[in-house]
């Protein structure tokens, strides 16, 4: 009898602004975009670039941008990101595909027309056997690239060309909803459920975890706390959460705010763990939103907090045990 064998795991090569791929992502199909919230619409047109990267027997990667275009040309940050580079590249390798390759959106690229992209990015630094992006898609200086600028490049410079029409709908139904401008709605309203029908996951942050006040020990519900990224405009509020730490999901309760009964200072996401005990500090942890709880208040002294404190834990308990 011989032992079963199993297939290699694939492996998640991330790479930013290479001079050329490694081997993992040789002659890659790329699929283009901001991707931000990796919503249901952007995992509807990665599986279809999945199908061409599987016909090619080519490797399937994201191209993408930091920082955010809009944030580029503004001067400042403009976007609400709904998914920062870190939590984007854990987003899309959960999809499976095989690497995250970003570039810098600069003034060097911010010059680049669209011929001048197609040859330094797409052939002379990726090499790509395929490109598959959305019917809506435009690139280089002043937006002159279009998709059938993008098919006839293709055809004189022989890689292939697909260009995705408008996905009415997945495995979960409709998607006309489906953008990343509903999806921040949902987030500014603190409606995370929402989020989660539209993204198809949590919601969630990744950060390290920062010392704060340690006012939370004294009111008996220590804290592990993250300072979030200056674009992020979830609704400041109480949340029931799922915190991963080092790969081991628990149960807990965040307050994403100021604080205004003890100092009314920067925003701090400060998250109770249920069932944990040691140390997180400058550890890095994932939280993921399941549920609203309510909106941040201001009390009458510590004794009414720690009181109020107490019924979220019990509230957030019943949601994730639901």
């Amino acid at each position: 009898m011989t032992s079963a064998t199993t297939a290699p795991a694939r492996r998640f090569t991330a790479v930013r602004d290479p001079e050329a791929l490694p081997p993992a992502l040789a002659a890659p199909v790329v699929a283009i975009g901001n991707f931000d919230g990796v919503h249901r619409g952007h995992k509807a047109v990665i599986s279809r670039a999945k199908v061409l990267a599987e016909k090619r027997r080519a490797p399937l990667a994201v191209l993408t941008f930091e920082p955010h275009p809009a944030d580029y040309f503004a001067g400042k940050s403009v976007v609400f990101r709904m998914t920062p580079e870190a939590a984007r590249a854990k987003a899309l390798e959960r999809l499976g595909i095989d690497g995250l390759i970003v570039f810098s959106f600069d003034a060097a690229l911010a010059s680049l027309d669209a011929e001048q992209f197609v040859q330094d990015i797409l052939i002379r630094r990726l090499g790509v056997s395929g490109v598959v992006v959305g019917y809506d898609f435009h690139f280089g200086k002043g937006r002159s690239g279009s998709p059938d600028f993008l098919r006839a490049a293709g055809k004189r410079h022989g890689f292939d060309v697909e260009i995705i029409g408008k996905i009415v709908a997945d495995a979960d139904g409709s998607l006309e909803a489906v953008h990343s401008g509903n999806a921040r709605k949902a987030l500014l309203a603190g409606d995370v459920a929402r989020a989660r029908d539209l993204l198809g996951h949590d919601y969630f942050v990744i950060g390290e975890v920062v010392h704060g006040q340690k006012l939370g020990r004294t009111l008996g519900f220590p804290t592990a706390n993250l300072v979030l990224e200056p674009s992020n405009q979830l609704r400041h509020g109480i949340y029931a959460v799922r915190i991963v730490i080092d790969g081991v999901t628990h149960g807990g309760v965040a307050s994403w705010g100021r604080r205004p009964t003890v100092d009314n200072g920067p925003p701090l996401l400060e998250i109770f763990v249920f069932d944990f005990s040691g140390d997180l500090y400058s550890r890095e942890v994932e939280v993921d939103f399941v549920e609203w709880i309510r909106g941040e208040e201001k009390f009458d002294g510590l004794d009414a907090l720690k009181a109020r404190i107490e019924l979220d834990v019990e509230e957030a308990r019943a949601i994730l045990s639901r």
